[in-house]
C-alpha cells in the first residue's frame, strides 16, 4: 500500500462502532499502553473526546485541530495512529479529493481476559514491561473469587417468573448500538512473490504455495520474527521429496532460527503460568485443592524442571511443551496436568505422539482449567479399576498388575506435603471409584 501525505487541511470524523465503558480507560493504559506507547493511547482519548454528547459521531474536523489539541507535530501524530490501526483499535477510511476526507472508526479494547491469552499482544507485553510488572497487572485484572462448593444455585429461570403471552412477531431493528471490540489484524510480513521465486520451479509443486500454507508461512514469521530473506532458506529446506511443504519440518526450522538468534530462548508461553480467570477459587484447603494449586501457579517450565530435579530441561521436551501451548492452544495448567500423567504412563519420558493425542483430544473437549483435566484422568483411572475388576480371575504378570496413575496420585507435587488424614481421605476416595 501506497504511503498517503496526510495534510493539517485534511479533514476527518470520527464513528463510534462500539459502546465505551469506563473499563476500557483502565484496559488501554495498562494493557495496550506499554505496547503501543503513551502517544497513541492520547490520540484514542483525543478521537473519543471528539464524538458528541451522545458519543456517535464528530463533526467534521481537520487534522490542524488534532495538532493543537495534542501540541504534536502532524508525523507523530500519524504514527500513533498506525499503532492503533496495528493492534485493532482504529479502522482508517480514506477518500481523496482537494482536500482529502478521513473516517475514523472507533473499537473498544478486548478484555483482560481476552487480552492476557492473546498469542501475540500477551507476549510482548510480556517481553516490552518484564516479568515483575506483568504479574503485578495481571493482579490488577484479578477477579476475586468465592467458593461456592458448599452452596447451592436457587437461582430462577425465566419461566419461572415470567409467564408466555402472545405476542406478536416484529421487525428487530439492525442498527442498535453493540460493542465491537478490537481485532487485531496480521499483516503479510513475507513477500511471497519474492520466496517463491527464490525457489527452482523443478523443487515445488503446483500445489505447494497453497493459501493455508502461506497463512502457516506469515504466523511462523509474526511469532518468530523472521523476514523474507530468513524465511527462504526455512522454506527451502522444508521442501520434500514430492515438492510440498513439510510443515512440521519448518516448524521446527523457525523455531531452531529464533533459539540461535536468542542465545536458546523459546518464546515466552511456556514460561507463564495459568490465567487467573481459569484458576479455582481461593479458600478450599483439602489434598484435592493443594494439587489443583499446584498446578495453577506453576509455568510449564518451571514443572518441568521441578521433574528434571532442577536441572534444565532438554531442548526437545521443551519444544514439545511449547508446541502444545501455540498450536494447541492449551492452557499452562492443563498443560502440567498432561506432562504429568504422560510421564507417569510413560516410564518418565515425554512421548510426543502420545502427548499431541491427549491434548487434541484435550482440545476437542475445551478442557481449559486443571480440574477439568484432573477428572478426565480420574475418569480413565476408573475406567481402569473397572477392567482391572472384570479381569481380577485372569493371572497378571508383573507388568499389568503395575498401576499407571498420574502424580496426584502418589504425591509427587513440589508444593507442601498433605497430612495424613487427607492421605487417607484420598485413599477413600480411589476405593469409591470401583
Amino acid at each position: 500500500m501506497k504511503k498517503i501525505t496526510v495534510l493539517p487541511a485534511d479533514k476527518y470524523i470520527v464513528v463510534n462502532k462500539t459502546v465505551l465503558h469506563e473499563e476500557d480507560r483502565r484496559l488501554l493504559t495498562m494493557l495496550y499502553q506499554p505496547i503501543i506507547g503513551y502517544t497513541a493511547v492520547s490520540l484514542y482519548f483525543t478521537l473519543i473526546d471528539d464524538l458528541d454528547s451522545l458519543y456517535r459521531t464528530s463533526e467534521d474536523l481537520n487534522h490542524h485541530h488534532l495538532m493543537a489539541t495534542m501540541q504534536l507535530k502532524l508525523e507523530e501524530i500519524i504514527i500513533a495512529r498506525e499503532k492503533l490501526e496495528a493492534v485493532g483499535l482504529l479502522k482508517t477510511y480514506m477518500k481523496e479529493g482537494n482536500v482529502n476526507s478521513y473516517v475514523y472508526l472507533l473499537y473498544s479494547p478486548i478484555s483482560a481476559n481476552e487480552f492476557f491469552n492473546h498469542p501475540i499482544l500477551n507476549i510482548v507485553l510480556y517481553n516490552n514491561i518484564g516479568k515483575k510488572e506483568y504479574d503485578r497487572r495481571q493482579q490488577l485484572f484479578k477477579v476475586p473469587k468465592i467458593n461456592l462448593k458448599e452452596y447451592q444455585d436457587i437461582s430462577l429461570k425465566f419461566n419461572d417468573v415470567f409467564s408466555s403471552s402472545n405476542l406478536k412477531p416484529f421487525e428487530v431493528i439492525d442498527s442498535i448500538e453493540v460493542r465491537q471490540e478490537a481485532k487485531m489484524e496480521l499483516n503479510r510480513v513475507i513477500d511471497f512473490d519474492e520466496l517463491i521465486s527464490s525457489i527452482p520451479s523443478s523443487m515445488v509443486s503446483s500445489r505447494c504455495f497453497t493459501e493455508d500454507v502461506k497463512e502457516l508461512i506469515n504466523s511462523l514469521a509474526v511469532v518468530y520474527q523472521l523476514d523474507t530473506d530468513a524465511m527462504k532458506g526455512l522454506v527451502r529446506n522444508a521442501i520434500n521429496e514430492k515438492g510440498l511443504i513439510n510443515r512440521e519440518e519448518l516448524r521446527k526450522s523457525c523455531r531452531n532460527y529464533y533459539q540461535f538468534e536468542n542465545m536458546g530462548k523459546l518464546p515466552t508461553l511456556i514460561y507463564q503460568k495459568q490465567p487467573d480467570y481459569l484458576k479455582q477459587p481461593e479458600g478450599d484447603t483439602s489434598k484435592w485443592a493443594k494439587m489443583v494449586y499446584t498446578f495453577e501457579n506453576t509455568s510449564p517450565y518451571d514443572y518441568l524442571k521441578s521433574k528434571y530435579k532442577g536441572a534444565e530441561p532438554t531442548k526437545r521436551d521443551l519444544r514439545l511443551i511449547e508446541d502444545l501451548m501455540v498450536e494447541q492452544k492449551l492452557s499452562a495448567g492443563v498443560v502440567n496436568v498432561l506432562i504429568s500423567y504422560a510421564l507417569k504412563l510413560n516410564h518418565q519420558k515425554l512421548n510426543r505422539n502420545y502427548l499431541e493425542t491427549i491434548a487434541g483430544q484435550w482440545k476437542r473437549l475445551n478442557v481449559e482449567t486443571v480440574e477439568e483435566a484432573m477428572r478426565l484422568t480420574e475418569k480413565e483411572y476408573k475406567k481402569m479399576k473397572k477392567i482391572a475388576a472384570k479381569n481380577e480371575t485372569k493371572p497378571k504378570t508383573v507388568k499389568e498388575s503395575k498401576e499407571i496413575l498420574p502424580d496426584w496420585f502418589n504425591q509427587e507435587q513440589t508444593s507442601e506435603q498433605v497430612s495424613k488424614e487427607e492421605e487417607e481421605e484420598w485413599d477413600k476416595r480411589l476405593s469409591s471409584l470401583v
